[in-house]
Formats: C-alpha cells, structure tokens, sequence
C-alpha cells in the first residue's frame, strides 16, 4: 500500500511538472453571490414518438415486426444510455422501457439548459409516493458513456453476489425511485465561481443549485416523492455527495459516497481534483477559486464533515485497496486497469482513511467498507449499489426529509493533521521525481473512472 502511494504522489508531481495546473486565480467570494437563480425546474417526458425527441438515437434504430432494435455499438457515446432505457431487456427479463423513464428538467441558474434524466421506478406510473434517490455519475457521466445506465445494463444477475446484478433489476424491487443526471460531466456537481467555456464544460456550471433547490420540488412532485430522499455518487461525485449533503444539513435522509476523495483544499486532493475537472477543458481555480480560499474551503467535504452537517444522514462510504482483485483480471484493457485504477484507487483510501478519522474524532457514525482489493473501476461501483441499500432504507425508514439548513463551516478548521502534514511531504517529494521522470501519458490517466469495458452488446432489442 505505501508503494501505492508513494507511485500515486509522484504521479501527482508529475502532473503538477508538466504544467497542469497553470490557471487564473479567481478572487475570494461569498458562497450566496455564486449561486444562480433557484427556479423550479420545468419537468418534460422524451416520448420516442415525438420526431424531435427520436432524432438523437432514431439512427441507431431499427424495426423487427413488433420489436425495436437499438443499435447500442452505433450509437454515440452521450446517447448510449437512452439506448438502453428505450430498447434493452436485462437478463432478468425487464424491458427497460417500463422501468426506466427519459425525462428532461431545465435549469434557470444554468442559463434555462435541459438536463437530462433517467428515472428508473418499480412500476412506471408513479402512482405510489416513494423515496427518492438522486445517483450522481463519475467525471465523464453519460458525456463519455460512463453512467450508471450503460455500465452496468450488462452485468449479470448473480443470487450469491447480489450487488453485481443489473442495477434497474435491482432497484425495480425496491420501493424507490432513482433518479440520475445525465450530465455534468467533470463538473463536481457544484456552483462555480466562473464560467468554462471548453470542452465538456461550456456555459455556467451552477450543478449544486439545480439539485438541491431546482430539481427536488418539481421532479418529486411529478414522479410520486414522498419527501424522503438520498444522495450517492462514485469517483468524482463522491465527493459531490458528501458535500452537497453538508451544505444541506437534514434535506438528505441518506447518502452514499464510493471511491472518492472528501478533501479538496489541500495540496494532494486539490491535486486530484484538478486533474479530473482538466480533463473536462476547466480549471480547479474556475470552479472553486485559489486553492485554500474560503470557497474552495467552503467545498471541502472532509472540512465540512461535522455532526451540524451530516450528522442528520446515515452515511455509507466505500473505498477499494488500489491492490488488484479477482474482479480486475481478465477484462478487456486489465493491465492498465491494474496499474493506473490501483493507484487512483489507492489515493482514494488514503483520503477514505482521513475521513474516518476526522468522522471518528467526533463521534459521527457511518457505514464503512474498506475492501482488501480492488481498483478504481466498475466492479466495486457495482457491487456498492447492493451493500449500501440497507443504509439508504434505514434513512429512508426515518421521518422525511428537514429542510436545509446552514451549514457549519470553519474556515480554519484543520481536517486531521498527520494526514496534513503527510500529504504536504509527499507533494514535494512528488516534485522531485517528477523532474527525473515526466511522463504526460500515464498522468492522463488520473481521475478516470476505470478503464474496464462495459461489455456493450452491438445490438438490443424490446418490444414497443
């Protein structure tokens, strides 16, 4: 494990060598002047009927009698999931069509965008009133085709390993609704100070406001939510989870955080952060400001994680070895997997431990699984969906969600310091290697969500 850390840190030197983190620094802001507008959203249903909703997946669509057949291999990566959720029949014999709803929500602080959903629901009517759980994907999202939807359509359903079924077929026999964002991409699900104008990360990126004041009220309304609600991600929206959960102190009855690293304000995971949000085209400075400012402080989940904040949630938090498993061999691209996912999945432990150890400094409980193997990628992410189910219904067995509430938060508040101080050493440390090694193309890497395949079928068919 130390190995893996040591590789992980000069990783990061590298990275910091080779010029990643040139970016402007934004001024010092208040957390209120930085959030947009909280309209509701307005909530539409995509109907395949309706030509301009079919024209972004009609080309991949073809007719067999009475069957649709979605041409999943054909379709672009940010349309794969609709793929699935119009035209798939998992292994347990669900047609997707009838669990799993395409809707659309806009976003006034975002300029009046349409984000798109997928809402997986036991019956598709909404008639009964349910909890509902709001699942986060990784920094590339349905963008990249790396959501939920599409990474774990194919799994097969296994009695003794429940949690690596297909997740629809696991989630129709639960009385919820899932709800899941199909974009954001490396945006953290936060509000930015300014606004990206590259790659993924085009126009304002105001993520927090859309899904704690924008979203809730009017999809909840529309989908039978019984005001009860949770909050879970992986990778990237890990953190998302835990934070937005803080900054909401009460409005989450529960909330699920897999493979993520809680701090964003010290030099290490400010580094981590920075490498997943560059990916996208922004910077770390444009979204939170300099590092250590009070809004990057602001978002720090480690920092916030105080009883005030989430003490009001029962809490699962999921990390992996970074040592290669059984599930890391064999798949398509497991070498890569075992070299680059272990050692993002190893800086993950190291920051999964530190919120441990902040969580049990003051008394807070939470749902631990620190897994003796296992890389940053799918299976473990699979897997987290079955093992943190019972700490989702045990919040959502308690009284319904409170509304938010202000956050505590200790500008100067020291997050645990051995790990401080330990992390500041090996920043240096990771300069130093970095001036004897600079490999740009492993550091590119960094902050993926996992190289294994989904395992696409070219083809999938359901009936109308």
């Amino acid at each position: 494990m130390h190995t893996l850390r040591s590789f992980g840190s000069s990783v990061a030197g590298i990275a910091i060598a080779a010029g990643v983190l040139s970016a402007p620094i934004a001024s010092a802001v208040e957390p209120a002047e930085i959030q947009g507008d909280a309209t509701p959203s307005t909530i539409r249903e995509v109907n395949l009927t309706d030509p301009a909703d079919a024209e972004n997946i009609n080309y991949a669509i073809t007719t067999e009698g009475d069957k649709r057949v979605v041409d999943i291999a054909g379709l672009k990566d940010k349309d794969k999931w609709k793929g699935y959720a119009f035209g798939h029949k998992s292994k347990a014999g669900n047609h997707y069509g009838d669990h799993v709803k395409v809707m659309t929500a806009t976003s006034a602080a975002m300029g009046g965008r349409e984000v798109p959903l997928a809402v997986i629901t036991p019956d598709g009517n909404f008639d009964k009133k349910r909890p509902t759980l709001y699942l986060l994907n990784g920094a590339g999202g349905a963008e990249q085709g790396m959501d939920w939807i599409t990474a774990t359509a194919n799994s097969d359903v296994n009695p003794e390993q429940e949690g690596m079924q297909d997740m629809v077929d696991f989630y129709t026999s639960k009385d919820v609704n899932v709800v899941i964002p199909q974009a954001g991409a490396f945006s953290y699900y936060t509000d930015w100070v300014d606004t990206p104008n590259n790659g993924y990360l085009k126009g304002p990126q105001k993520w927090e406001t859309f899904l704690t004041k924008e979203l809730p009220s009017a999809l909840e309304s529309r989908i039978g939510g019984n005001g009860k609600r949770g909050i879970a991600g992986m990778s990237m929206s890990a953190t998302s989870s835990l934070l937005l959960a803080e900054h909401n102190p009460g409005f989450y009855n529960a909330v699920g955080s897999f493979s993520g690293c809680a701090a964003t304000s010290r030099p290490l995971p400010r580094l981590y952060t920075q490498l997943t949000v560059n990916r996208g085209g922004g910077s770390a400075d444009q979204m939170w400001g300099a590092m250590g400012s009070e809004y990057n402080v602001f978002n720090d989940a480690l920092v916030n994680a105080n009883p005030n904040n989430l003490g009001k949630s029962e809490t699962y938090v999921s990390v992996n070895s970074g040592l290669g498993g059984a599930n890391d061999w064999g798949v398509p691209g497991s070498s890569t997997l075992l070299v680059e996912g272990g050692v993002i999945e190893a800086a993950m432990s190291s920051c999964t431990h530190d919120l441990k150890a902040k969580m049990d400094s003051q008394g807070m409980k939470a749902d631990w699984n620190f897994r003796n193997t296992g890389t940053h990628s799918w299976p473990g992410w699979r897997n987290d969906i079955f093992s943190s189910w019972k700490t989702f219904e045990r919040g959502f067995a308690k009284d319904a969600a409170e509304a938010p509430a202000a956050p505590a938060v200790e500008a100067n508040e020291l997050s645990v310091d051995a790990p401080q101080a330990e992390q500041d050493a090996q920043v240096k440390d990771a300069l130093s290697a970095a001036e004897q090694s600079p490999d740009k193309d492993f550091v590119e890497g960094m902050g993926a969500e996992g190289t294994e395949a989904a395992g696409a079928p070219e083809a999938v068919g359901a009936a109308e």
